[in-house]
């Protein structure tokens, strides 16, 4: 079965682009002209991707991911012609799972589309079990049941966050680049995403409570990537 990918997109040319290309590459699309309509088709006909706009009539961008985000982790990327850094970290920490800005190649948004579903939807967990829980210091994650704690406080984590932990607390001690993070969250690492990575990097700190200055847990290898710290 096609995968179904819902364009949330108040212009109406932007649309037809969008419909086109990925019609071509295979998948089935929806389309809503505005916000309100875009979380009513999430809620009724559960497509398997949103590609979201963040200024639109009814429920702009944003607001549509957060209530996205209270009923399902389904893939967002944003499209939008706000570019500067701060719309970008703003969108991620929302729950967005990708940012691309316009104007945009049609094909890379393809590339994204796809990359974002087979993170999603055939995540490789390499040697993790199910029912393993891993353990970093006082941080706990359960790859079963998609939660983190710190000191069994739960921690709330967008699906990227989580898998960017993840893959880290598979491998404690362990010093990964950006790319190899980012191909095996994502599939696929394009130039830009460099940016993008170090915002979900800086948001996971964040949450754990770990000092950007001085962390304990996240650390960053200069001229290497990242890994967190076998305690």
């Amino acid at each position: 079965m096609p995968e179904t990918i819902l364009i949330a997109e108040d212009d109406a040319d932007i649309q037809e682009i969008l419909k086109l290309y990925l019609e071509n590459a295979g998948f089935t699309v929806l389309r809503a002209s505005d916000g309100t309509e875009a979380y009513e088709k999430i809620c009724n006909a559960h497509p398997d991707l949103a590609l979201v706009d963040i200024m639109m009539p009814g429920m702009n961008g944003y607001e549509l991911t957060k209530r996205v985000r209270t009923k399902s982790n389904i893939p967002i990327i944003i499209i939008s012609a706000m570019n500067a850094d701060s719309d970008k970290i703003l969108g991620l920490d929302i729950g967005a799972d990708d940012y691309i800005t316009k104007p945009f190649n049609p094909l890379e948004v393809v590339a994204r589309v796809r990359s974002n579903l087979r993170r999603f939807y055939q995540l490789d967990n390499g040697n993790i079990s199910s029912n393993d829980i891993l353990h970093v210091g006082a941080l706990a994650l359960d790859p079963k049941k998609f939660y983190v704690t710190k000191d069994g406080r739960e921690i709330a984590l967008t699906p990227t966050e989580f898998k960017i932990l993840m893959m880290l607390m598979e491998h404690p001690g362990r010093v990964f680049t950006k790319m190899q993070i980012y191909e095996r969250i994502n599939g696929e690492y394009f130039e830009s995403d460099d940016n993008t990575m170090m915002v979900h990097i800086s948001k996971l700190r964040d949450k754990i409570g770990d000092d950007s200055k001085n962390p304990v847990y996240l650390k960053t290898i200069r001229g290497l990537g990242y890994k967190i710290e076998d305690l």
